[in-house]
């Protein structure tokens, strides 16, 4: 079995030495010290609340490139998307964080899979739906960051229409559509038109 590489951070020496203490006999992960950042697969970050120091934390840590784990005492709504959105990859409350719910989740990131406790990802999921309903739907927006023509667009291309074509589907000019598309290409920083209906099948647009 191959051991996880994991560090733990927290500003609280108390909160770091728990942790520590669970992982220590666990043969699935392997400790390092608190500077071998650049060594961790995983990442486990300890805080009793969701703070500016901890995302300024979270952010830095995610720059070295390690899968994230953040062990957090209370943590409110809001809380949950911004350590989602800087790229969290497992939650836990540090009251269910038993040595085997810890290394299971610990595994999870490390396999590149998320995990968090059901009744945070309910939350997680209408917020999301919030957030589209609220600020992008009445845009034309998703959160691919297109809007509602560059994906009709984009489908269209990927069915093989070439530019005369789309203009008429969707009685658009051609001039239009070669807009739409440099937008999509220049925004999203692809190469091609392939390239671009291999991103839109990727993000499930098509």
């Amino acid at each position: 079995m191959e051991r996880v590489a994991v560090m733990v951070h927290a500003h609280d020496p108390l909160l770091r030495a728990g942790l520590v203490s669970q992982l220590r006999a666990r043969p699935e992960v392997r400790l390092l010290d608190r500077d071998d950042t650049g060594e961790a697969a995983v990442v486990v970050l300890a805080a009793d609340m969701v703070s500016e120091p901890v995302m300024v934390d979270l952010r830095r840590l995610r720059s070295h490139g390690a899968r994230l784990l953040a062990v957090i005492g209370h943590i409110g709504d809001a809380d949950l998307l911004s350590v989602v959105e800087v790229g969290v990859a497992g939650v836990l409350r540090r009251s269910e964080a038993t040595p085997e719910r810890l290394v299971a989740t610990i595994q999870a990131a490390a396999a590149g899979d998320g995990s968090m406790p059901p009744d945070l990802l309910g939350k997680l999921l209408s917020q999301v739906q919030m957030v589209q309903r609220d600020l992008l739907d009445p845009r034309g927006l998703r959160f691919t960051g297109l809007a509602d023509r560059e994906i009709e667009v984009l489908r269209l291309v990927a069915d093989g229409y070439d530019t005369a074509q789309i203009a008429a589907t969707l009685c658009y000019s051609q001039r239009t559509v070669k807009s739409v598309l440099h937008d999509v290409m220049s925004r999203l920083h692809l190469r091609n038109r392939p390239h671009a209906v291999a991103y839109a099948l990727r993000n499930g647009l098509l």
